[in-house]
C-alpha cells in the first residue's frame, strides 16, 4: 500500500470513527427511537468510491471499533450491532456499486446501504435480546432509512465533487 494512500485511509478512518461516537451523543427528535442519521456512512461511501471495496470495509470495521471505543460500547451490544450494520452495508454497496450504478447513482446505492444496516442491526438485537418480536419495529427503521440515505448519499457525492483530481486513486 503506497504511503499516501494509507494515510488518506487512515485519516478517513479517524473522521468515521469520531462522527460514529459523537453520532450516538446527538439526540435526534425523530419518532423512531434508536435512528440515527449514518453520518459516519458518509466517509464510508467516499472510501467505497475512491479506494474501492477492501478499503472500505478496513474503514468501516476500524470506525467501529474507534466509534464504540470512544463511547464507552466496545464489545457490547451496541458494538455487534454497528460491527453487523457495517459489514453487511459495506458488502452490499461495494456489490451493487459496479452492477447499479447506472441506473442508480451513489445516491441510490447509499439509501440501500442504509436499508441493509438497518435489517442487520434489527437481526442482530432480536438475537441478543431472543425475541424475534423486535423485527416489528424494522419497517419503521426502514422508513427512517430513506431520507438519512438520501443525505448520506447526497453529501458524498458533493464530497467527492469539489476533491481534486489527484484523491481518485481508485483501487478494487
Amino acid at each position: 500500500m503506497h504511503t499516501r494512500r494509507m494515510v488518506l485511509i487512515a485519516l478517513l478512518t479517524a473522521v468515521a470513527g469520531v462522527l460514529h461516537a459523537v453520532e450516538g451523543w446527538l439526540p435526534l427528535p425523530v419518532a423512531v427511537p434508536g435512528a440515527k442519521l449514518g453520518l459516519a456512512n458518509i466517509v464510508s461511501l467516499v472510501v467505497l468510491e475512491l479506494f474501492g471495496w477492501r478499503a472500505a470495509l478496513l474503514v468501516g470495521l476500524l470506525r467501529v471499533l474507534l466509534g464504540t471505543l470512544l463511547g464507552g460500547a466496545l464489545l457490547g451490544p451496541a458494538f455487534a450491532m454497528a460491527l453487523s450494520g457495517a459489514v453487511v452495508s459495506t458488502v452490499v454497496m461495494a456489490a451493487a456499486l459496479p452492477r447499479l450504478c447506472p441506473p442508480f447513482s451513489l445516491v441510490g446505492i447509499s439509501v440501500m446501504g442504509a436499508a441493509v444496516h438497518n435489517i442487520a442491526q434489527m437481526l442482530i438485537a432480536a438475537i441478543v435480546v431472543a425475541s424475534p418480536g423486535l423485527l416489528w419495529y424494522l419497517p419503521y427503521l426502514l422508513l427512517f432509512a430513506v431520507p438519512t440515505g438520501l443525505m448520506t448519499g447526497l453529501t458524498a457525492r458533493h464530497f467527492l465533487a469539489k476533491l481534486p483530481r489527484e484523491f481518485a486513486v481508485r483501487k478494487p
